[in-house]
């Protein structure tokens, strides 16, 4: 496989991601289905006050996913944009912090969605985050039985029940920081919208996470967003790899892999391309472990059924976030 950094980076500004966003089709033009949204979550420097980050770890990760950075001005444009343009009536998320074992996990807490703080070593100011947005009974057994029908064996999360391992050990139960950091930008700290959130199959196997996807695109033509939330880059092991200035090529090369993708218009050779991309050299420094990219491949397969295109709508470095079924 040769290795070329030309076009990484896709729709990298401002005036470009939201000149990509604005291209988003209506519904009208998609068969009233919203299209499946592959988010880049970034990490909970997104939501701390500027004056309370490191510079260590703004040096690590400011350029983009900092506080003031370019991550932080896509999410306030695009949760907007797509409220005004598709009206959902609520939100699936799937996150790459929260994985299940032999069946998917479906959220259906009481009242309130409640918020797990799955980090640490972070400011004290960041456990006391505030992020409101309501449960979906209906909806959360609606995902349940679209799931089993699909032979992938689902359940309702009791409201009290721990969620479960997400791959660190975190234990509790609420939608985690590759949740309501990304939201809290994209709908305010009182999200108007109920949100449900599924786990994603602890086996990270590109057909698997696929089949989750495959499961839920019957949602996209009623009324609901689907949001599958990770990274396209992620290790702790190479903290230049964050950084466009001083990543390696490696990096730079994978990402691009990722764009030719998703440029691919027949969706069959799109799909086969994305679960090629882990084989690229790049993609295992990328990522250590697969969690933070399986859900794209959620992303993918909740559209490809129906067809259409891909639009990478912000491609930054390290936070490609790509819209499917378009």
């Amino acid at each position: 496989m040769s290795i070329s950094t030309d076009t990484h980076l896709v729709n990298s500004t401002p005036e470009e991601w939201r000149r990509a966003i604005a291209a988003l089709p209506p519904l009208t033009e998609t068969g009233q289905r919203i299209p499946a949204i592959f988010l880049a979550h970034g990490q909970p420097m997104l939501i701390t006050p500027p004056e309370l980050v490191s510079e260590e770890r703004r040096g690590m990760l400011g350029e983009v996913q900092g506080p003031n950075g370019a991550l932080v001005q896509f999410l306030k444009d695009l949760g907007p944009a797509l409220v005004e343009k598709y009206n959902p009536k609520a939100i699936v998320v799937l996150s790459a912090h929260w994985e299940s074992r032999g069946g998917a996990l479906v959220s259906d807490w009481q009242d309130e969605n409640p918020l797990l703080f799955d980090y640490f070593g972070f400011h004290p100011a960041l456990y006391k985050v505030e992020f409101h947005s309501s449960p979906h009974h209906a909806l959360s057994e609606r995902v349940v039985h679209l799931l089993k029908s699909s032979n992938i064996p689902a359940r309702l999360l009791g409201p009290t029940e721990e969620r479960g391992g997400d791959g660190r050990g975190f234990r509790g139960t609420g939608l985690d920081h590759g949740v309501f950091v990304p939201f809290k930008h994209m709908f305010t700290d009182k999200c108007a919208i109920p949100i449900v959130q599924v786990s994603i199959n602890q086996s990270l196997l590109p057909q698997d996470e696929y089949d989750l996807g495959v499961a839920l695109e019957p949602l996209r033509s009623e009324g609901v967003l689907i949001i599958s939330g990770g990274l396209t880059i992620h290790t702790f092991q190479d903290f230049d790899a964050f950084s466009l200035s001083k990543s390696p090529e490696i990096y730079k090369a994978f990402e691009k892999s990722i764009i030719d993708a998703a440029a691919i218009e027949d969706p069959q050779n799109r799909k086969q391309a994305l679960f090629d991309t882990a084989r690229h050299p790049g993609f295992r420094k990328a990522h250590p472990r697969e969690e933070h990219y399986a859900p794209i491949w959620i992303a993918a397969g909740a559209a490809d059924k129906q067809g259409g295109r891909a639009s990478t709508l912000m491609g930054h470095h390290g936070c490609k976030t790509i819209a499917f079924g378009v």
